[in-house]
């Protein structure tokens, strides 16, 4: 059972053998990450770059980044071991480098910026202090540079939000329980989900914290107003 934040890497350690099996089973899901991804419209395909991929889990993320950015140097960082050796076990061309550290001590691990885009794919939502996280981010960024946030967020409508639960309660919690045996993890999610910020609040946050152009988009299907790319530039 995940019941507070400070558990979430431990829970994510426990189900990363079925993570990519699950997340396989959601259409669109890694469709979606390659449009947010796409959405920092990096040039050139990505040459000359440094990305960092925070929160990268099994490489979903990074293979999104990867798919618009083939030319850039790419550090992927995810505080669950169990979700990294998942990650790191696939096939990756030698720009891309896993780095197992909490999103919290990228410094202590040696990750350093300047970046030229930050992407966090379902990450400040597991934070127990987004601020300072997103504070973390625009230093690390470039000067003008984009932070992409792929993230659920449902609170400012009822019709996502009633979407979202009976989504958990009919597909997501059971086959989270199938497939790993523990659906504790899945709860969590829900209810993470639904104590988020909404989509205005977030990108108030973002302005809070020293971002501009804060601006968002959805999804197409069944998470449109549910999955959102946050994006928002380091300030000049």
């Amino acid at each position: 059972m995940t019941d507070s934040k400070s558990e979430v890497p431990a829970a994510f350690d426990a189900g990363a053998a079925a993570y990519d099996g699950l997340v396989d089973a959601n259409p669109g899901y890694h469709r979606h990450l390659r449009m947010s991804a796409a959405r920092m419209r990096l040039t050139n395909g990505g040459k000359g770059l440094r990305l960092l991929d925070a929160g990268c889990g099994t490489g979903a993320s990074t293979a999104a980044l990867l798919s618009v950015a083939p030319q850039a140097d790419i550090v992927a960082v995810d505080a669950s071991s169990g979700m990294l050796a998942e990650a790191a076990g696939k096939r990756w061309p030698s720009t891309v480098r896993f780095v197992h550290s909490r999103i919290e001590e990228l410094a202590a691990a040696g990750i350093e910026g300047p970046f030229d885009g930050i992407f966090a794919a379902y990450l400040l939502r597991n934070l127990s202090d987004p601020d300072t996280q997103l504070s973390e981010f625009r230093t690390l960024l470039r000067p003008g540079a984009t932070l992409a946030v792929h993230e659920y967020s449902v609170r400012d409508s009822r019709i996502a939000t009633a979407m979202w639960n009976t989504v958990c309660a009919t597909i997501i919690i059971p086959m989270g329980k199938l497939r790993s045996g523990d659906a504790g993890l899945y709860r969590y999610l829900r209810r993470s989900v639904n104590e988020f910020d909404g989509a205005e609040a977030f990108l108030n946050r973002l302005r809070a914290t020293g971002f501009t152009d804060a601006r968002r988009e959805t999804m197409p299907g069944w998470q449109r107003n549910i999955v959102h790319t946050f994006l928002a530039q380091a300030p000049r």
